[in-house]
C-alpha cells in the first residue's frame, strides 16, 4: 500500500512540475512548490490508507470474534 502512495505523490509531482513550470515561475520557485505539493499530498495519502486499513482491521476482528462465539455455543 505504501508504494501505491508513493508512486501516487510522485505522479502528483510529476502533474505539478508541468503546471507550475507552464505557469513562467522560475525554476527554483517551480522545484520547490512541486516537492512540497509531493510532500502534502503523500502524507494526506498515508493518512488517509492507515485509517482505512486500520478500520478494516477493526471490523475483521469483531467478525472473527463473532464467528468464534457462533462455534463455541455449538
Amino acid at each position: 500500500m505504501n508504494k501505491i502512495v508513493l508512486q501516487f505523490g510522485l505522479l502528483v509531482f510529476s502533474l505539478s512540475l508541468i503546471f507550475f513550470s507552464r505557469i513562467g515561475l522560475p525554476f527554483e520557485m517551480v522545484i520547490l512548490k512541486s516537492f512540497f505539493v509531493f510532500v502534502f499530498t503523500t502524507v494526506l495519502l498515508s493518512i488517509v490508507v492507515l485509517v482505512f486499513v486500520r478500520a478494516i482491521n477493526k471490523e475483521s476482528f469483531n467478525k472473527n470474534i463473532e464467528y468464534s462465539e457462533k462455534i463455541n455455543r455449538k
